[in-house]
C-alpha cells in the first residue's frame, strides 16, 4: 500500500486539495491510501473548515507528499511544517507540489539548484523570491525524480496521473484518467494559456506611426530595410530606437503582433490554418506552424481546438 499524504494549511486552494484525494483515492486494487495531514486539527480553507484526521508526523510515514497551493503565496509557512517536509525528504519520500504549492516547496530549500514550475501568473514572483531555482513557466509539470512540481490546478491532475503511471504503468494511469475525464497526456504546456502582452506602442514617439502601420499590416512580408525606409531612418537608428522604446527588436516586435493576430483568427474564425498563415505574413504554412508552436507551445490546430469561440 502506497501512502499519499496531502498537506492541508490555512487558505489552501480547495481544488488543489481535492485533486490528489480524488485521483489517488479512486485508483483500484487498494494501491493507494490517502491521508490529509495538517499542523492543527482544523484548517480554515476560506469557503469551508476542514478537520484533518492526521497530524504532521504522518508526513514521515508517507511514500508521497502532495503540497497543494494556498491562496496567498506570501504567507509564512510554519517552520514545523517545513521541518517535517525536509525530514521526510531526507528519508527518501517523494514530494510533489500543485500550483502555488511550489512556494511551500521552495521555502524548504529542497528545490535549490533544480528546475521547477508553478502557475504562470506566479512564475516571476517565484523566480524573484527563490533565485536558486530555475523556474520554467511554460510546462505543465517538472519531474526531477524525487521532487516534482506542477503548474495550475488542472496541471495538478496531469501530475497525479504522471505519478500513477510511474508507480503502476500506463494501463492503470489510463483508467485513472478516464475516471477523471482527462486525457492521460495533454499537448503543449502553459504557454498556450498565457495571453501575449500587446506589443508596446510608445505614445507620441517618432516610432508611433511605424508601429501602427506594422500592427495594421501583419500580412505584409517586410525586411528590416523595408521598415527602416518606411520609418525614414537607417537600419542602425531603427534598431536603436526600438530597443530604447520597446525593449525588443523591430522584427521581434512584428512577430509578437503577428502571433497575437493569428491567435485571434484561430479563436474567432473558421479560416484554414493555411489562410491564416498568409494573413499574418508568413511565406508558408509550414513556417507559420513551426514559429507558432515555438512561441505558443502547441500547434495552431490544437490551439484552435482548445480556445475556439463557440
Amino acid at each position: 500500500m502506497h501512502i499519499v499524504a496531502v498537506l492541508a494549511l490555512d487558505k489552501v486552494i480547495p481544488f488543489d486539495l481535492a485533486t490528489p484525494i480524488e485521483v489517488f483515492g479512486r485508483v483500484g486494487g487498494e494501491r493507494y491510501e490517502v491521508r490529509v495531514c495538517a499542523p492543527a486539527e482544523t484548517v480554515d480553507a476560506g469557503t469551508f473548515t476542514l478537520r484533518a484526521r492526521w497530524g504532521l508526523d504522518a508526513l514521515l510515514d508517507a511514500d508521497t507528499i502532495i503540497l497543494p497551493g494556498c491562496a496567498d503565496v506570501a504567507m509564512v509557512v510554519p517552520e514545523e511544517v517545513l521541518d517535517h517536509v525536509r525530514k521526510a525528504a531526507a528519508g527518501g519520500t517523494r514530494i510533489a507540489s500543485i500550483c502555488a504549492g511550489t512556494f511551500i516547496f521552495a521555502a524548504t530549500g529542497l528545490l535549490d539548484g533544480l528546475r521547477a514550475t508553478t502557475h504562470w501568473l506566479a512564475a516571476a514572483e517565484l523566480a524573484a523570491r527563490y533565485p536558486g531555482i530555475t523556474v520554467d513557466p511554460d510546462v505543465l509539470y517538472v519531474d526531477n525524480g524525487q521532487f516534482l512540481t506542477s503548474a495550475g490546478a488542472a496541471a495538478g491532475l496531469d501530475l497525479c496521473l504522471h505519478l500513477i503511471r510511474r508507480d503502476h504503468g500506463s494501463a492503470v494511469a489510463a483508467d485513472a484518467a478516464r475516471l477523471s475525464v482527462m486525457p492521460l497526456e495533454r499537448e503543449g504546456g502553459q504557454a498556450q494559456f498565457i495571453v501575449p502582452a500587446q506589443p508596446p506602442t510608445p505614445r507620441g514617439s517618432a516610432l508611433e506611426p511605424l508601429l501602427r502601420w506594422m500592427q495594421e499590416n501583419t500580412d505584409v512580408e517586410v525586411t528590416l530595410g523595408d521598415l527602416a525606409a518606411r520609418g525614414g531612418m537607417s537600419v542602425r537608428s531603427l534598431n536603436r530606437r526600438f530597443r530604447e522604446q520597446t525593449g525588443t527588436t523591430p522584427l521581434q516586435w512584428l512577430l509578437r503582433a503577428r502571433i497575437r493576430r493569428a491567435q485571434h483568427l484561430l479563436e474567432a474564425t473558421d479560416q484554414p490554418v493555411e489562410s491564416i498563415a498568409g494573413q499574418v505574413g508568413f511565406g508558408s504554412p509550414t513556417a507559420f506552424r513551426d514559429r507558432f508552436k515555438r512561441i505558443v507551445g502547441t500547434s495552431p490546430q490544437s490551439y484552435r481546438t482548445a480556445f475556439r469561440q463557440r
